[in-house]
């Protein structure tokens, strides 16, 4: 799929991977339909009037449809869905207090897991019924987990369950929207230098940089969406989990 032309939904696009996802989509043409829970898209980030911000939460079902509806008006249609939005929280799960409270681990898979779905099972029900292109395809679905599905550090077990859970649906999902020739990718991204980063000292980002073999630093946000953008382009991208992350495979802690 080629982007110029097309209308994507990205949520989380107000920072991070997901802005860079925005303007990647901006940057190849398209027009970006954004949900995040900001209060608005950075003014550099607005691209005048190819990206469209609607204010709300991914587990809410009524939020996502306003903006799939925002997707579509006038006779539009929506051709893709990039789920970048997501939270991170560290906490043992048997800390010097006691247990985790269960609250903040469901907290966790309630906005990276069930808030992935809820956004793809909507946005998938709006691509469904597009016009095919002339290979058959309707639209893409990109969505983003965590080099901790994989190998999580101490202190993530809630981040890693609800990332692992999206690595986890992506084949089942391929092979269900088969049939309507929508595609479904996911993207696991290793250490990246994103607002999630930003608070921490200098020397703790450099650590976590060295941690990389190659190449020595934090991911860079515009290469997150250079992949999006690849997997839009490549049809034969589909059912499968790329990580992002440089060869990195996470220490204990």
């Amino acid at each position: 799929m080629e982007l110029d032309g097309k209308t994507i939904l990205v949520t989380g696009g107000a920072s991070g991977l997901g802005r860079a996802a925005v303007e990647m989509v901006v940057g190849a043409g398209g027009r970006a339909v954004v949900l995040d829970r900001a209060a608005s898209m950075p003014a550099s980030a607005r691209h005048e009037s190819r990206v469209y911000f609607v204010r709300g939460d991914v587990t809410d079902e009524s939020d996502v449809a306003r903006a799939i509806a925002a997707a579509t008006a006038d006779g539009g249609r929506l051709d893709g869905l990039v789920n970048a939005a997501g939270i991170a929280v560290a906490e043992r799960m048997l800390p010097k207090e006691g247990p985790q409270p269960l609250a903040n681990f469901a907290r966790s898979i309630g906005i990276n897991l069930i808030g992935t779905f809820n956004v793809t099972r909507l946005a998938a029900a709006a691509m469904a019924i597009n016009e095919p292109a002339a290979n058959g395809e309707r639209g893409v679905i990109v969505s983003t987990a965590s080099v901790a599905a994989f190998d999580g550090q101490i202190g993530q077990v809630a981040y890693a369950a609800s990332k692992g859970g999206i690595v986890s649906m992506t084949l089942p999902l391929a092979r269900e929207l088969a049939r309507f020739g929508i595609r479904v990718m996911t993207i696991a991204p290793g250490t990246f230098d994103t607002p999630l980063l930003e608070g921490l000292p200098q020397a703790a980002r450099e650590s976590l940089a060295q941690q990389v073999p190659f190449p020595s630093r934090l991911g860079r946000p515009e290469e997150y969406g250079a992949l999006v953008r690849h997997i839009f382009e490549n049809e034969m991208l589909n059912g499968e989990v790329i990580r992002l992350d440089g060869a990195i495979r996470m220490a204990p802690k």
